[in-house]
């Protein structure tokens, strides 16, 4: 898993191959011209080039503190796809979507991670609970792990919930430094009683030079079709100013975790 994030690579899609309905903003899994397949998060999708934002943003990090995600790509879709898919809400969704999305490789043989059956040790799992807390991700809960097992390694998928503020309107720096309650509900709560040495090593991790590398990810035209009245520039800005606020406050998010996880036991 490499740090160098110039290496995001871009791909043409070539063949839809089926839709994934179990999620809420009906990615598929398409085929592309580098001859791999890839889970394919739309831009048409109900939440658009946020969630595409959240699921770059919070899919890099993750992989800059040593998680295990599956590879992103930028992909591209070409206005023939709309044109010969027979459903309609498909149709409409790919038609919505014609240009840059988001993929991420498809892990075949993979499995959803399963709390009863799958042990996570307590340094992972507090690693994981960080990252969410962090990142404001609300959907990692028991009902919906997003969590893969593969070749007996876990790995993370879908972070489009993550960066809620996005979506708020509220003020970003007041919202920065607030705590986390949806943190009680994470499937590893319980495990992650490792959670001040992770904190501390995270933010070693996050420089100021590595967030910025991240955010310069977030292509122009998401920026441009979000409704947001900022510059793509400012835009870019902001998150890079959030995470990094919200990286200085992680003293606030790390004690309500921790509260939470004592109001388990």
């Amino acid at each position: 898993m490499s740090s160098d994030f110039s290496l995001l690579r871009t791909v043409q899609v070539i063949r839809y191959a089926k839709p994934l309905r179990e999620g809420g903003s009906l990615p598929a899994l398409v085929e592309a011209d580098d001859g791999f397949l890839y889970v394919l998060k739309f831009r048409g999708a109900g939440q658009g080039t946020k969630a595409l934002i959240a699921e770059l943003i919070g899919g890099e990090i993750a992989r800059a503190l040593g998680l295990r995600i599956p590879e992103l790509v930028f992909a591209t879709l070409d206005e023939a796809f709309g044109r010969t898919e027979p459903d309609e809400e498909i149709q409409d969704l790919l038609r919505a979507s014609e240009g840059l999305n988001l993929g991420l490789h498809y892990l075949s043989g993979a499995i959803t991670f399963d709390p009863i059956v799958n042990t996570v040790d307590a340094r992972l799992a507090s690693q994981i609970v960080w990252l969410d807390a962090f990142m404001m991700n609300v959907d990692r809960t028991a009902r919906n792990t997003n969590m893969l097992m593969w070749h007996k390694e876990l790995w993370l998928i879908d972070h489009g919930a993550a960066l809620y503020v996005h979506h708020t309107g509220d003020s970003w720096p007041a919202q920065s430094s607030r705590p986390f309650p949806q943190i009680k509900d994470h499937v590893l709560l319980s495990q992650a009683t490792e959670l001040e040495a992770v904190s501390a090593e995270s933010r070693q991790i996050l420089t100021p030079e590595l967030i910025q590398s991240i955010v310069s990810l977030i292509p122009d035209v998401w920026l441009r079709h979000n409704g947001a009245m900022e510059s793509v520039e400012e835009q870019r800005q902001l998150y890079a100013r959030f995470l990094a606020d919200r990286l200085d406050a992680s003293e606030i998010f790390v004690q309500a975790a921790n509260d939470a996880r004592h109001a388990l036991i």
